[in-house]
Parts: structure tokens; sequence; C-alpha cells
């Protein structure tokens, strides 16, 4: 068969193309929110760290007697985070590794603000952490110096007022 100007320039199939390209073009305009909101790498939900037992925590008697809750410890990626929130006023505690892991990486402190004025870490070196009057909590980090391999025992202890000696 052999087209003839007169069949390529029918009106009627030039506007049916036109048109279901831009319907085509409308559905794929309509349909891109609804895209939007399920792409695989969107958004994922906030999960709670894993709890972790690494480090053996005595509390003193006087911090036991106030009948405070345990110390919790959470791992976040290769740092041990220590949960000191529901500790206040002044008090006292020891810390040392359990079994042959030894010492974590790396170990952060999250405080609540007004609960403690300082915090003092004891290991190898000694480091005083002033804790903020108010807001949302706080993680001090501790540099990884302040401990080494070697080192028996971290003594922490918290004061609620600025009396730790400097």
């Amino acid at each position: 068969m052999v087209l003839t100007e007169s069949k390529l320039a029918e009106p009627w199939s030039v506007w049916r193309w036109a048109a279901h390209g831009a319907a085509l073009l409308t559905a794929l305009a309509l349909s891109l929110p609804v895209w939007a909101l399920h792409w695989p790498w969107g958004r994922h939900p906030v999960t709670a760290l894993p709890s972790a037992s690494e480090l053996a925590v005595s509390l003193d008697r006087a911090t036991t007697s106030a009948r405070v809750a345990p110390i919790a410890q959470y791992w976040d990626r290769n740092t041990l985070l220590l949960d000191l929130t529901r500790l206040s006023g002044a008090g006292s505690a020891t810390l040392t590794p359990i079994g042959a892991n030894g010492w974590p990486v790396r170990l952060e402190f999250r405080v609540r603000p007004g609960g403690m004025a300082h915090l003092e870490v004891v290991g190898t070196q000694r480091v005083v952490f002033a804790v903020p009057a108010q807001g949302a909590a706080v993680v001090l980090k501790l540099d990884p110096g302040v401990y080494q391999a070697d080192t028996a025992r971290i003594n922490l202890r918290w004061s609620a007022t600025g009396d730790l000696p400097h």
C-alpha cells in the first residue's frame, strides 16, 4: 500500500495521537503524588536502640538507698550509651567490664538537664562535664583517651550543685 499525501494529512489521526499523549501525561501527573508516598527509600520508623549488658555497674550505698533504677545500657553502632536520665541529686557509681570483652570502643552518657549539674568521669584520666540546667536530654561523649584497655574501672560521680573539685 502506498501512502498518499492525503492519508498523511488526515487531521483526525494527528489529533488522536495528541489526545492519547495528553491523556497519558495527565494520568502520570495525577499519579505522581501517590508514587512519592511509596518510595522504598522513604522514611523508616525510628527503632529503639538495642539493649546491652556490657559493663557491670555498682552504685554507691547512698544512691541505691534512694531506690534509683539501674543505669540502662544501649548500643549505638560501636558506642555504648549509658542512660543516666533517671539519676538526680548527688551520687556515684563504678563501671567495670564484664568478661573478656573489655571496654567498648566508645562511651557516651545521656543525662537529663536539671537532674544533675556536673558529671565527673575518672578512668586513666579525669573529665568533668557540665550539664545544662534545662532543655532536652543531652548526650555527653567521652574521649577514648580517658580510659584504656588495661583500665580496671571507671568511676562516675554526679552532683546537683557545682561542688565537684576542679
